[in-house]
């Protein structure tokens, strides 16, 4: 029997992290991204570390493809078909301002022009009934005009669409002579709201085409591997899927990180979390209670995508954000990052100063022990860059580098609380499960800021997200707006309905066995927005319970309204056992060292990881190296290490 590896891929903006394991052990590796082809750092790494041949590879790639081009407006000339009068959905949306007291904010360019939206004469109601059915001439027109356009992909949204698709399913199968991919939202997105449904089937179509061609380019470049791409939601679907509804993937990465982070933080006995994953580009944050939060409300750089996610908050601030100062000789950090190439000035190209360049003039990092020693940093580099600002600030070259840690820790907190207290949840009930390269020089100050006493560091936090990917779920959502009042919503009449999206998904996956978990959109009666909770013979009080969390009132008396029927169904649950560390007793040696920490210079040990024991014990102020990352613990902090490697800090 040929030996089995499975591998984790996690793709960012600054390094391609892998996990590598054979059954018995877990291998970690790191090579720098490579943005014009993520396949080639993805080819690179495990070639540099599988070398024997005739080895059978499952590998969970989280990859940034889809969001990178919905980033930075490198889709595809796309058309959309829509309702007539409706052409222009996309970019009147609910009229509400991004920014409301910002009187320069400017709504986000469509993803598809003028030009290039076109209604037909259709009409469904909402009750299902096709008031004007399709004229097969009008939409043959329609085909000469788009053969002369050149797009390269359609999407397709009609009014009430998911109550009865057939005007949706006619004209695609007339336009399917284009020879385009076209995405049609009753197939991707059955549910209401007109707006940001049409807003997520175009991000898909927009997306297509790219994530299509990456994906047939991976599969060809491993072509005997059993390749699993990670969905925004925490589970895995296979390319071929991943190619069709590229909108479910645009948080691939962040969701893998996620994923693990909860799988260990079970293991080592907490529930309720909150992750926090800073990596070299941006910093990831998530409240978990009793597992991930989902959300079907979601924007990425202004366009609405109404699919399920896990609940991220994402902002720029990461290890290669760059600082600078404004017009008004404020000190600013990110969200510009200086990426993977230059990269933050210590790595040799670049010359703006960073957050990873004002850890490094703080002695915070040791150039010797960077990536486990394997990549050359330049110091001279990050205090000439950061001397540079000093100038400018009239302040010595430490107390500006504490300062970008000050400003970039203050931007963390701000995601941190919007996801904590915005959301009705006290932090200090919670956990903080710091990962990502960069967290561990920052995780304690942010833990303190919000009152958290505990901290968690896994072992290898810089690839946490990639080995999540492997403790992921294969399974696939399905929805069904059905818009049900109080005493209609009986539990025959909703496990009627059910039966019906567990039908579409047996015809999905036919030959494995599944389990299904099940969600129900409710509102109270004349609101405009759900609060989505499990289904269950208590599903209504679970929702009076729910939204007195989230707006603190409830109205037990007042009528529920059903909308919305959820489905995930799981096809297989992927077994990754972390294994334990050593647990004998060996001596660890810390060597001194000084760093600057509150506007002085302090004595501390600096202990390799490496050597931590089951049971070991420490306090803070410390450093810990590792390959991927540094941990900072500051002063008044004790901490011991777990069975699985983790430091549990707590103040």
């Amino acid at each position: 029997m040929p030996k089995q590896i499975q591998i984790g891929i996690d793709t960012g903006g600054t390094f391609t992290d892998f996990v590598f394991f054979d059954g018995n052990s877990i291998t970690i590796h790191k090579v720098p991204s490579t943005p014009k082809d993520p396949s080639d750092a993805i080819l690179s790494g495990i070639k540099e570390m599988v070398t024997e041949s005739g080895v059978d590879l499952t590998i969970v790639h989280g990859t940034t493809v889809a969001t990178n081009a919905l980033l930075e407006r490198k889709g595809s000339r796309i058309a959309l078909i829509t309702t007539k009068g409706f052409e222009d959905v996309i970019q009147i949306g609910r009229q509400n301002r991004g920014e409301l007291y910002d009187v320069f904010w400017e709504a986000p360019i469509p993803l598809v022009p003028s030009n290039l939206r076109f209604g037909v004469t259709e009409r469904t109601s909402y009750q299902g009934e096709i008031l004007n059915r399709i004229k097969k001439s009008e939409v043959m027109g329609l085909v000469s005009k788009l053969r002369k356009l050149d797009v390269s992909g359609i999407a397709i949204c009609f009014l009430h669409s998911y109550t009865n698709p057939e005007n949706e399913l006619k004209v695609e199968k007339y336009l399917r002579s284009l020879g385009v991919p076209i995405s049609t939202s009753s197939k991707i997105l059955p549910e209401f709201r007109e707006f940001e449904r049409t807003s997520t089937i175009v991000a898909n179509s927009y997306l297509l085409p790219k994530v299509k061609s990456y994906m047939d380019t991976l599969s060809k470049q491993l072509p005997s591997a059993d390749v699993s791409i990670m969905q925004s939601s925490g589970g895995v679907m296979s390319p071929s899927q991943a190619a069709t509804e590229p909108v479910r993937i645009i948080l691939s990465g962040p969701a893998g990180g996620v994923v693990g982070a909860v799988k260990l933080a079970q293991l080592c006995g907490f529930e309720n979390i909150i992750t926090y994953d800073m990596g070299g580009t941006s910093t990831d944050v998530a409240l978990c209670e009793k597992g991930p939060k989902f959300t079907t409300e979601t924007s990425i750089d202004g366009i609405p995508l109404k699919v399920p996610m896990i609940d991220i908050t994402t902002i720029g601030a990461g290890g290669g954000s760059i600082a600078r100062v404004d017009s008004g000789g404020a000190l600013k950090v990110g969200p510009e990052s200086a990426g993977a190439d230059p990269g933050p000035a210590c790595y040799g190209k670049g010359n703006e100063p960073t957050v990873t360049d004002a850890n490094l003039v703080l002695g915070r990092i040791k150039p010797e022990s960077f990536l486990g020693g394997r990549m050359k940093i330049h110091p001279r580099k990050s205090f000439s860059a950061i001397k540079k600002l000093s100038r400018r600030l009239k302040l010595p070259v430490e107390e500006v580098a504490e300062g970008i840690i000050k400003v970039a820790n203050a931007n963390m907190e701000r995601a941190l609380r919007v996801i904590s207290i915005g959301k009705g949840y006290d932090p200090r009930d919670f956990a903080l499960l710091s990962f990502g390269g960069a967290g561990g020089l920052h995780a304690c100050e942010l833990a303190r800021s919000m009152e958290i006493k505990t901290i968690i560091f896994p072992n290898e936090p810089g690839v946490l997200s990639a080995l999540g990917m492997l403790t992921a779920d294969t399974f696939k959502d399905y929805s069904l707006t059905v818009f049900l009042n109080q005493r209609e919503a009986t539990l025959g009449e909703l496990e009627k309905r059910f039966s019906s999206l567990k039908d579409k998904a047996q015809i999905e996956f036919p030959s494995n066995k599944l389990t299904y978990k099940l969600f129900l959109d409710l509102r109270y009666k004349r609101q405009s927005h759900e609060i989505t909770v499990p289904y269950g013979k208590n599903f209504i009080t679970a929702f009076h319970r729910s939204h007195k969390k989230r707006y603190g009132y409830s109205k037990p008396k007042g009528e529920i309204e059903v909308i919305t029927l959820r489905l995930r169904s799981i096809a297989k649950k992927r077994e990754l056992e972390i294994p334990y560390i050593q647990n004998e007793k060996t001596k660890v040696k810390p060597c001194r060292e000084k760093i600057v920490f509150g506007g002085k210079s302090i004595n501390l040990n600096s202990y390799d990881r490496k050597y931590f024991y089951s049971g070991y014990r420490f306090k803070g102020p410390a450093l810990v190296l590792e390959d991927t990352s540094t941990i900072l613990i500051p002063p008044g902090y004790k901490c011991h290490v777990d069975d699985w490697g983790n430091i549990i800090a707590v103040l």
